[in-house]
């Protein structure tokens, strides 16, 4: 909700101008009526209309400022006339009205332009831009008209007090955590450019290799393209950029150029991908990084809880040198304690943690021991499993003991695994004990199907009924049973039922007495969720957690309680996905690069816009798209057939072929639209 003057915005019409303030109607959507803590907007202007927050807002003149946006924009792309043309077209109108030098006739050409151009730009943003400028000449048509008449300057034409903030988005771009120019990336494949493909990802998201392969692709929920066929396959062709720079040999391809190293420094705890991606930003910005590891690995879960056939260890290694290639300096083998983090507080400029949560959490079931031979936690599992097949680091010998291991890897033949779980972590663990020879793999959820796909992706969860893994939905285990020994033998687990809510909320999940059942089985694994482990924090810090029991932040600039301490990723959240962790990582590396110098806090506006963006919503799922063919089909790229994979860790998705990158690069409508923010 938002108390406005007047308003346009997605369809909404509310007109408070001369009315009491108690009378007031308010927008039922966020806009920024507040742009951040103590500066108040005055007025906004986007792509579905406007809205005026301070009366005495200069209405020509935000017209004109957000139609110069544009021109500029339009001048860069030029791929059509109406676009670009009309681009210049409306500036230079709406600037010779507020000027004071317009005519009546010029209004008219303004709004002839403006339905022109909507009709007929080949891109959104063409298509949109002149829909605010639409309304205010309908609404504020006597501001328009005075000016004309009066031939005088619009109030606040010369006027330098008023900042106009602008900011170009994409309904994909939105919904991205770390917020990557999609369209652009996407053009790039179409074009054939693919070194502007990945200059225009490595902007924001340095892992192009790794999160072109194992991205839950929120972005694709959020393609406009959805509402008039199918999403496009936007994480697939991420990769293509990275995958031809590192096949080819050639250099790395930096968004911008590194600075010079100046002389602060900052520590970061934790080499995942936040981690990772901190380090590459702030090397790029000229900041001395050492980023302390605890595994003998770089990389983090990536690196050791995310299989080879999903995301192979070679093109991850590519992603991790890029970030080397600034300057970082990586140790490994490090468990950072309290005494370190003090030593640190006082060495370095600023620190980062940027840790995972590596502690896998129980599924409460009674007689449920870590000790017991047989029950093995998820972290642990995917580390022996991965440290092998990756590194070929074998199994330490105290787990090979407890799990009754009689090889240096793991080696599951003729034994049955239950996971329990119904996240990534949990689909992992199924599809590793499949590749390890398992005999039966069985995963309980307390949910069901569609929910499970929600989690994890609909090519994950096919992929693994296609290999034979086992999905038995509303169920939970209850009891763990051991034999004569004290080892693991049978579960005992209960089935659950969907009770709909009489209220009209959430249904719930009830028991059914009498349904419950035992499956025999040789491991339980359980991966219902992780904790961080925070014993290296010092007490006297007193730092604030979430309920969670993570490191505490405001979620926007990401220091936590104590100045000069920040935290990102896992540790700061609880388990996330590897975007969500990079756009932290992405956000928390800007604030540090000023902080180091200056000491404060701040935001870039285009941080505050990207925030205040996300809260207002730019996918409209409802929009009924036009203007478009629909029916072209999504392209699907190869992938190793079951027989093909199933016994080893080949890369199972092959990528697309040239073609089919270029086909599916055709299908992207370029959704750009611009904002803007009169503070």
């Amino acid at each position: 909700m938002a108390r406005v003057v007047f308003s346009t915005w997605r369809g909404e019409f509310i007109d408070n101008r001369g009315k009491p303030q108690e009378e007031w109607v308010e927008s039922q959507y966020k806009l920024p009526e507040q742009y951040e803590a103590g500066r108040n907007a005055k007025a906004f202007i986007g792509w579905d209309g406007f809205a005026i927050f301070d009366e005495s807002v200069d209405v020509v003149r935000l017209g004109t400022e957000y139609a110069a946006t544009y021109q500029k924009y339009s001048e860069a792309c030029g791929r059509c006339a109406p676009g670009r043309w009309g681009g210049r077209i409306l500036y230079d109108l709406m600037d010779k009205i507020a000027r004071g030098e317009g005519e009546v006739s010029d209004l008219e050409h303004l709004k002839e332009v403006s339905r022109t151009m909507m009709e007929t730009s080949k891109c959104e943003i063409g298509r949109t831009v002149p829909k605010p400028l639409l309304d205010m000449m309908e609404h504020y048509e006597s501001a328009f008209m005075e000016l004309i008449e009066q031939k005088k300057k619009s109030p606040h034409y010369d006027l330098e007090e008023i900042d106009y903030i602008a900011k170009v988005t994409a309904p994909c771009m939105d919904a991205c955590p770390t917020h990557v120019d999609i369209p652009a990336y996407i053009e790039g494949v179409r074009d054939l450019r693919y070194d502007d493909s990945l200059k225009a990802t490595r902007q924001t998201m340095p892992l192009a290799h790794t999160c072109g392969r194992v991205c839950p692709h929120p972005c694709e929920d959020e393609c406009r393209r959805a509402n008039l066929d199918e999403p496009i396959s936007i994480m697939e062709l991420k990769r293509i950029g990275a995958d031809y720079e590192t096949d080819h040999g050639y250099e790395w391809l930096h968004p911008v150029p590194p600075k010079p190293k100046t002389d602060k420094r900052v520590a970061i705890v934790g080499a995942g991908p936040a981690g990772l991606t901190a380090a590459y930003y702030l090397g790029v910005e000229g900041i001395q990084c050492d980023v302390y590891e605890e595994l003998p690995v770089l990389g983090g879960e990536v690196a050791v809880g995310v299989p080879q056939y999903r995301m192979p260890i070679e093109k991850y290694n590519k992603d991790i040198e890029l970030c080397r290639s600034v300057g970082t300096n990586f140790i490994t083998n490090t468990k950072v304690d309290a005494d370190m983090l003090r030593k640190f507080d006082k060495e370095y400029d600023a620190t980062l943690l940027a840790f995972g949560t590596r502690l896998s959490k129980k599924v409460r079931a009674k007689n449920e021991r870590e000790d017991m031979p047989g029950y093995w936690g998820a972290i642990n599992f995917l580390d022996c499993i991965n440290l092998w097949e990756k590194y070929r680091i074998p199994i330490p010998q105290e787990v090979r003991d407890q799990q009754m291991l009689d090889k240096e890897y793991v080696d599951l033949t003729g034994k049955t695994v239950v996971c329990v779980g119904g996240g990534f972590t949990s689909m992992d663990v199924v599809r590793c004990s499949v590749r390890a020879n398992a005999d039966k793999v069985i995963m309980l959820y307390r949910r069901d199907e569609k929910t499970i796909i929600r989690n994890t992706t609909y090519e994950e969860y096919h992929e693994a009924v296609e290999e034979g893994v086992e999905f038995i939905f509303h169920s939970a285990v209850e009891e763990i049973i051991e034999d004569e020994k004290g080892r693991l033998k049978a579960l005992k687990c209960n089935r659950f039922e969907l009770v709909p809510d009489p209220d009209g909320g959430r249904p719930q999940l009830v028991k059914i007495e009498g349904a419950d059942f035992i499956i025999e089985c040789d491991y339980l694994i359980p991966a219902v969720s992780q904790s961080a482990d925070l014993g290296l924090l010092p007490e006297e810090w007193e730092l604030e957690l979430t309920s969670w029991n993570t490191l505490k932040t405001n979620g926007r600039d990401y220091m936590t309680s104590r100045k000069g301490l920040f935290a990102a990723g896992d540790c700061e959240y609880g388990p996330m996905t590897i975007v969500n962790a990079v756009g932290q990582a992405k956000r928390a590396a800007s604030v540090i690069s000023r902080f180091v110098h200056t000491g404060e806090i701040t935001l870039t506006d285009e941080e505050i816009m990207e925030d205040h963006l996300r809260k207002l919503r730019v996918y409209d799922k409802s929009e009924k798209v036009t203007g478009w063919l629909p029916g072209l089909p999504r392209q699907v790229s190869e992938k190793l057939s079951v027989e093909e994979r199933k016994d080893n860790n080949r890369e199972v998705n092959l990528g697309f072929t040239q073609e089919e990158a270029i086909a599916e690069a055709e299908r992207c409508m370029r959704c750009y639209y611009i904002a803007m923010t009169a503070v």
